[in-house]
């Protein structure tokens, strides 16, 4: 059974941000806020659970220098990364931390990391490399103004994570996560919807669970990816601003791919509904 995410957030928001923020959080003159969120670039799985064990933060050279934001009865979590789509995040982190370059941070994870292949229902064991576990750096390189909330999100490609290891039939972890800070960022979101396959259908357009989405740049550079929701919603966090194409594609229906969609910093572009045809037999 997949697990919850929501409630998952919420414990990880009472324990990391009440309880890291200390005396700091009445000093807004030295001090900023972070907020760390988690989201899925999804592949072809039913699921994928990673075990998060610690996460840490740098803001300076030294490899020394690491600060955990995690309390020290922290129990570690496993998240189903194919739960996080259409808006559902998770809130790895909301703390209080000094204001200056904050160079990295450092998901540590371990070892109980599965997944389960679509159309199957016992969990394979995902074999993570031991550098990973003692720590996945991500690169932040990002000046903490005083007084101001910075939010930044973790968008974690599921597809390029997860790579079979020849004919052993094993699986490997190798995570692969883009990240990007809302304020200088926008979002893309939309509805997918088609005409009913089943023929005793009513009339009309019903929503589609499952689409895939793609997000390009206009010279047909991948940049990330979707899925929708059971009501046909997606969202697309953390891009640049610049001009982008999607594309959808879902079973038994005909590819769709936009037209040009600009993306401006600190604005969510709603491009609508989106209606995918049936190919004509």
């Amino acid at each position: 059974m997949k697990k919850n995410v929501l409630l998952i957030a919420m414990f990880l928001i009472a324990i990391l941000g009440f309880q890291s923020c200390g005396d700091d959080i009445d000093k807004p003159d030295n001090t900023s806020r972070v907020q760390l969120k988690l989201v899925d670039s999804p592949g072809d799985y039913e699921e994928v659970n990673v075990e998060i064990v610690d996460v840490l933060y740098n803001n300076t050279e030294d490899e020394g220098s690491w600060t955990s934001i995690t309390p020290d009865d922290f129990t570690p979590i496993i998240v189903d990364l194919t739960e996080l789509i259409a808006g559902n995040d998770l809130l790895l982190a909301d703390v209080i931390v000094p204001s200056g370059m904050i160079k990295q941070i450092r998901l540590v994870l371990g070892d109980n990391n599965t997944l389960v292949i679509e159309g199957e229902t016992d969990p394979i064991h995902l074999d993570t490399p031991s550098a990973q576990q003692s720590g996945l750096k991500l690169k932040l390189n990002t000046e903490l103004e005083p007084g101001y909330s910075y939010t930044f999100i973790l968008d974690w490609d599921v597809e390029r994570s997860i790579v079979k290891a020849g004919n052993s039939g094993k699986y490997l972890l190798k995570p692969v996560i883009r990240v990007n800070a809302e304020v200088n960022s926008g979002s893309l979101k939309g509805i997918v919807v088609g005409e009913p396959i089943e023929s005793d259908a009513t009339n009309g357009v019903v929503p589609l669970k499952d689409a895939h989405v793609s997000v390009y740049t206009i010279g047909d550079i991948y940049v990330t990816e979707t899925s929708t929701n059971e009501n046909g919603n997606f969202i697309i966090r953390g891009l640049d601003a610049g001009d982008y194409i999607i594309k959808i594609e879902h079973n038994s229906y005909i590819n769709y791919e936009s037209e040009t969609i600009s993306v401006t910093v600190g604005e969510v572009t709603n491009i609508g509904t989106i209606e995918l045809l049936v190919p004509v037999s």
